[in-house]
């Protein structure tokens, strides 16, 4: 099984931007603990990360054929992005959702998220758990073992 996980804009600045909302912690932080989620369930992963929205289509239509899964945190582009759910539903991979904080409870703008209209699986507010958590419902869903 292998899954894509894409992180979008300003994910790189994790451990600098806004501490008291994303943690202390650093995206290398992040992408260590992802390796070892996908590691743990014998998941073969590959994570990038874009601050740019056309890059971030690029890297979905690419996936098509060759990955199972993908697991995104399109960041500020949650809300704005229309280009990436249609890019999500062409390639039609199955995708599961996360977020670093619980968008439900922050600015009224970030409260909607244009790819829950095609994610399987939204997972908000845990910090870095939500990707382990996103990443095991996910292989659970692709093995039939969840809806």
């Amino acid at each position: 099984m292998k899954f894509l996980i894409i992180n979008g804009p300003n994910i790189n600045m994790l451990g600098i931007r806004e501490p008291g909302v994303y943690g202390s912690e650093n995206y290398q932080s992040l992408l260590s603990f992802i390796r070892s989620s996908c590691d743990e369930n014998g998941i073969e992963c590959e994570c990038y990360q874009s601050n740019h929205e056309g890059d971030i289509v690029d890297k979905i239509q690419a996936a098509y054929g060759e990955f199972d899964g993908i697991v995104i945190n399109p960041a500020a582009y949650t809300h704005t992005s229309v280009a990436i759910l249609d890019a999500l539903k062409a390639a039609a991979i199955p995708t599961a959702e996360v977020h670093i904080s619980d968008i439900s409870k922050r600015e009224e703008f970030r409260q909607f998220s244009y790819v829950s209209l095609y994610a399987v699986k939204t997972i908000c507010g845990l910090g870095f758990e939500g990707y382990r958590q996103a990443i095991v419902f996910l292989k659970e869903y692709l093995e039939g073992k969840t809806q």
